[in-house]
């Protein structure tokens, strides 16, 4: 994801694997979930170098909010509300 680093926590992926196995999608449905609470961000991560990690909780898969972004720092790096995942 441009450059940045990508984290997944492990409570996100028992949430991705409990949604494909609800929908009975198996493997394949893995990539889609994932793709899903991504988009906004792999769409807005171009215009934002400042970022160098990416972290992605169960939140984020459930849709009840964006990925962390976190800075060089380690500082969180907020989009706007309009673009949850």
């Amino acid at each position: 994801m441009e450059g940045a680093e990508l984290e997944f926590e492990e409570a996100a992926l028992r949430s991705i694997a409990k949604l494909a196995m609800t929908r009975k999608t198996g493997a394949r449905g893995l990539r889609s979930i994932v793709e899903r609470a991504l988009l906004e961000t792999m769409y807005r991560l171009p215009e934002l170098p400042q970022i160098k990690k990416v972290v992605v909780t169960a939140e984020v898969i459930e849709g009840k909010r964006s990925p962390l972004l976190l800075t060089e720092d380690g500082k969180e790096y907020a989009i706007a509300a309009d673009s949850t995942c």
